[in-house]
């Protein structure tokens, strides 16, 4: 039986659609049962047996960091798929997400070990990834992560985070590593996941900034994962991009789609950093929370590119075109929009 961790998450929850359209045994974790709802909308999206097929998962409420609860859902699991995590950028949820993605991923780690797991898949990100001088440079799954970088919280933690990952590989757990950049997917159009900035660009967007990153479809790092967990390749990390693009572009291609105006004015440097430091000010002052930190607006100003070719070598991987995702993506939004307006 597979267990998936974070499955009503973006990843998560289209990563258990296609394991179970495939007629795998599978166990899922979820915390809170109203969830539980965005991942029968997801399954929706594809399928019209979706009800029948979210009936298939044997649901377990508990969390990664619940060890009696997550013991009972390790019973008779011979692969796991960790996808649960916490996403912030926000500096003052630092312990927050320690004790998520790094005590959390230890805890599974050795749950696996404990139960004689046959093979891990853990969800990373990009953000685990060293970055280079020379921003023309790709960057590719051995550049080395810098400590003395000025890392962003949820970075720091996210590769915490694989270090556990790599401990389990060291006591003898098999292990694989994706590190995806920013995940395109459906469902999700609040919170933390890419599915806001549709819903922002939609709303109308001031500004763009200067930053380049890597983009790639959910069902693109879904299927990457399964492929790595069916091979025989273990204990090595890949990079799961499809195509770097810049922020302006990727909001140009979106508000193109769904036919509104695209942001017409750049963010520059100067911009940027009096924003964060607004941001901060406001926090210390009012007790807000952090929209806009000193790393998240460096990450909007740097240029980070990175070399997919790992993956489309070792498994001839063929990424989706992003024009593709974000056609697909939008068509969904657009229709999840109108459901919500009748």
């Amino acid at each position: 039986m597979i267990l998936v961790t974070g499955g009503t998450g973006l990843v998560g929850s289209h990563l258990l659609f296609k394991l179970v359209s495939s007629g795998e045994s599978v166990r899922a974790i979820y915390r809170r049962e109203k969830t539980l709802k965005r991942v029968k909308h997801v399954f929706s999206y594809f399928s019209d047996d979706h009800e029948s097929l979210f009936n298939t998962i044997d649901w377990v409420e508990t969390d990664i960091n619940d060890i009696p609860r997550l013991q009972k859902a390790f019973i008779n699991i011979t692969h796991v798929y960790h996808c649960a995590a916490f996403v912030s950028f926000e500096p003052d949820k630092y312990h927050q997400l320690r004790k998520i993605n790094i005590e959390g991923t230890a805890n599974i780690v050795n749950l696996s070990i404990s139960n004689s797991v046959k093979k891990l898949c853990y969800v990373s990100s990009i953000a685990a990834i060293g970055h280079h001088e020379d921003s023309e440079k790709l960057i590719n799954e051995k550049t080395e992560w810098n400590p003395e970088d000025d890392n962003s919280v949820y970075a720091i933690t996210k590769y915490g985070a694989e270090l556990e990952v790599w401990r389990g590989t060291q006591e003898g757990l098999d292990a694989v590593i994706v590190n995806p950049g920013i995940i395109l997917g459906a469902g999700y159009w609040k919170g933390g996941s890419s599915g806001n900035l549709f819903r922002r660009i939609h709303n109308g967007m001031r500004y763009y900034t200067g930053g380049i990153v890597g983009y790639v479809d959910v069902f693109d790092v879904v299927n990457a994962m399964i492929k790595l967990m069916k091979s025989d390749i273990k204990n090595e990390n890949f990079i799961l991009v499809s195509e770097n693009l810049s922020f302006k572009s990727f909001q140009y291609n979106v508000a193109e789609t769904l036919n509104v105006d695209p942001p017409k004015k750049e963010a520059k440097a100067l911009l940027l950093n009096l924003a964060w430091r607004l941001d901060w000010l406001k926090h210390i002052l009012f007790g807000t929370r952090r929209s806009l930190s000193k790393q998240a607006a460096k990450s909007a100003m740097s240029i980070t590119k990175y070399d997919n070719s790992k993956l489309k070598n070792t498994l001839g991987f063929d990424f989706k075109p992003i024009d593709k995702s974000i056609e697909e993506i939008c068509e969904l939004y657009l229709k999840d929009l109108k459901a919500e307006e009748n």
